[in-house]
């Protein structure tokens, strides 16, 4: 019996995913976050999101249209990095943040290096440190919630980090009771505007997930890590290490930021890496450096990595030898 059989070059297994369809479920996952923080912060939490993610899509369009390119605004890439770029921001900060930083990640970090795809770096990251380096009064400013005593008009004298930090080092006075559990899972604490509420966070996680969107060795990797450093140099303390696992940015990097496709490895192996790697340069900067948060930098370092970690785990074709040179 005779069979008609096509050769076709690789790819020969094809997904129904586009890059559309990939970045409406991220803005789906990123929504519960969102509504999270005009709760807990109130309208101007509202307004930041909105010109963030309007300058976002705005630069994209206005720069592919004076360069003669193909327009991509409607890929929903732009909508994602402001989304992202927001939530790296406090609540209280004056519009022009938003606006300079959205500039930045869409102009300098994504399109200067090729658009969606080509960037080494996470856009929104990169922004927020460009951000943080450039205005750290305001970057710092963490407001209260609405909830918390004098309300998101009042600066807080200190994040949760900052107190963990120094139960961590043995600062007297310090002590764990300061700092709530519930408080920190439902966000009522201070911190920039999507990071507080881990469980909008963890919402989010679990959809992109079942959708298949990102995969769970660099969450995982990365989460793990940082809880088996806080154990092994905390005695143990487990009441500390989940505290420390639900403070600052470190879920929001882990789910939504060190999982993004062009600036993370693409072998199962380079993403424990890459997760493992995180995990400890969080670790290292939260422990023992004077900035009680590492999470931007930590991704962005390992960002950096991502090319070389690809090289060094990529799987060998059959009959050829792996070349390291």
């Amino acid at each position: 019996m005779q069979h008609n059989l096509a050769i076709t070059p690789s790819p020969h297994v094809r997904s129904g995913a586009t890059t559309r369809r990939i970045m409406q479920d991220v803005c789906i996952a990123l929504a519960p976050a969102g509504i999270a923080s005009v709760i807990l912060f109130g309208g101007h939490a509202a307004v930041i999101i909105a010109v963030c993610v309007l300058t976002c899509v705005l630069t994209e369009y206005v720069y592919q249209r004076l360069m003669n390119q193909r327009v991509t605004a409607g890929d929903w890439s732009a909508v994602v990095t402001g989304l992202l770029l927001a939530y790296n921001i406090p609540a209280n900060a004056p519009i022009w943040i938003p606006i300079v930083g959205s500039v930045f990640a869409i102009l300098i970090v994504k399109q200067l290096f090729g658009g969606i795809g080509s960037n080494f770096m996470n856009p929104a990251l990169t922004a927020r440190a460009v951000l943080f380096v450039s205005w750290s009064s305001i970057m710092t400013a963490y407001p209260n919630t609405v909830f918390m005593t004098g309300g998101v008009d009042t600066v807080s004298s200190a994040t949760p980090l900052a107190a963990l930090g120094k139960v961590f080092t043995g600062a007297e006075g310090a002590s764990l009771a300061d700092v709530g559990l519930a408080d920190l899972f439902l966000g009522n604490c201070a911190g920039v505007l999507g990071e507080t509420c881990k469980l909008a966070l963890i919402l989010g996680g679990i959809y992109l997930f079942i959708r298949k969107v990102i995969d769970w060795r660099i969450p995982v990797c990365m989460i793990g890590t940082v809880a088996v450093m806080y154990l092994l140099t905390s005695g143990f303390n487990a009441e500390l290490t989940l505290k420390e696992l639900l403070s600052g940015g470190l879920m929001l990097g882990a789910i939504f930021m060190a999982t993004d496709y062009a600036t993370s490895p693409q072998t199962n192996l380079g993403r424990i890496i890459f997760g493992v790697g995180c995990g400890l340069l969080l670790f290292v900067i939260r422990a023992y450096a004077s900035y009680p948060e590492g999470c931007s930098f930590a991704i962005l370092f390992m960002n950096v990595c991502s090319p070389l970690i690809d090289r060094w785990t990529a799987p060998t074709p059959f009959g050829e030898v792996k070349q390291h040179g």
